[in-house]
């Protein structure tokens, strides 16, 4: 094809290409992501094809079909390290061990915030004397960051970002709420000016580092304020509309959310999923998890599922753990809340009740770090 094709143009334009452009399309394809970032420096043409539409949005179909684990760790120099290791699609293979390859080196970490659909948003530091928070937004399979505009909020509270993903529009935004719950603004990725939005919000709360993006919608864990209570609560964000919602927590919770509480995906709905001790970690006397999902937002419905722990799960788990999240509905991860060596990550198949370790090589480097770990990572080749 690179003998064939010798015009360049800026728009794609099929009568320029000798073969067919779905055809071009699937050919690329089939190549590595760095590959495609070669290839799009080969001419205008080539690189108009690699920037469409229809382009990134099948990459990112066929990405979804082998999603990833990705992890992040901050080194001694506060500079974040990602790396990506496939997700073993038969955890029940006793010997199973997986390599992990090294994407992106990010400096200045300060905070790392959260994964959607091939993004990840940290926070960094800016500034040497009088050094402020700012959002980055970074591709870890491209190499590619974008630091966001310092948002100029009018009370100096702390700021938690939440990235999310619309999939009709097919746009990023990020959402930032101050931590007193009076300001909220938006900002849409993609746009030739980056600019804050200011956005209304009626439902008194604060925020928390925990949310998630699931089908254009970003749901984060809140505390209610201006009442006594104080109780826990889910804050919903449409991404189409910019609208707010909430969701209580009935029957179970309790005033407070637990600390484990992690979010997640149960097939298309919402999930909180928690140990049974009240601690951010997961122990060997760990007994049971507790799954809530939100059956009817509206009506604050929600279904409640109970796994019981095996007795072999004390043999397994040998350091304090944090919940990765879910796998499907059937499998559970755990990853150490440390990085050591061996590297290893569990899964919990809640119907079978068996439990693996599946080995991680190739992050001795990072021995001793903090370590975060994402589940159904998927390569992205939208450039920021």
């Amino acid at each position: 094809m690179s003998r064939r094709v010798t015009r360049s143009t800026t728009r794609l334009d099929r009568n320029s290409l000798t073969l067919p452009v779905e055809v071009v399309i699937d050919i690329f394809l089939r190549l590595p992501l760095k590959s495609i970032a070669t290839c799009r420096c080969v001419c205008k043409l080539w690189s108009s094809v690699l920037r469409s539409q229809d382009f990134t949005d099948s990459f990112l179909t066929k990405s979804c079909a082998r999603p990833q684990l990705l992890f992040a760790c901050s080194d001694y120099r506060h500079e974040i390290h990602f790396l990506s290791s496939p997700q073993p699609e038969n955890p029940e293979d006793n010997s199973h061990v997986v390599a992990s390859n090294h994407l992106a080196r990010f400096p200045t970490s300060y905070g790392l915030l959260g994964c959607t659909n091939g993004f990840f948003c940290y926070g960094a530091r800016q500034g040497k004397n009088k050094a402020v928070i700012v959002t980055v937004i970074c591709n870890p399979s491209t190499g590619q960051s974008l630091i966001l505009p310092r948002l100029n909020s009018k009370d100096k509270y702390r700021v938690e970002s939440y990235l999310g993903y619309d999939p009709v529009a097919k746009e990023f935004k990020v959402l930032s709420v101050c931590d007193d719950g009076k300001e909220h603004h938006v900002l849409t990725l993609g746009t030739k000016k980056q600019s804050w939005r200011l956005v209304e919000c009626c439902i008194p709360h604060r925020s928390s580092s925990k949310w998630i993006c699931i089908s254009g919608v970003l749901y984060y864990i809140a505390t209610e304020s201006g009442s006594s209570s104080g109780a826990s609560m889910v804050v919903c964000f449409d991404l189409g509309s910019e609208k707010f919602n909430s969701v209580k927590l009935l029957g179970g919770f309790g005033k407070a959310m637990p600390l484990s509480a992690t979010m997640i995906n149960y097939n298309g709905r919402l999930g909180l999923l928690m140990a049974s001790e009240d601690t951010s970690y997961v122990f060997r006397t760990c007994k049971r998890f507790k799954l809530w999902v939100l059956r009817d937002a509206a009506k604050h419905e929600w279904s409640k599922h109970v796994y019981v722990l095996p007795p072999l799960w004390k043999d397994v788990v040998v350091d304090r753990m944090c919940i990765a999240g879910m796998v499907g509905v059937n499998e559970i991860v755990l990853a150490p809340w440390f990085q050591y060596v061996p590297s290893y990550v569990i899964y919990y198949n809640v119907e079978s009740k068996t439990i693996r370790k599946v080995g991680i090589q190739g992050m001795e480097a990072l021995q001793g770090r903090r370590l975060n770990t994402y589940l159904n990572y998927v390569e992205n080749v939208k450039l920021l």
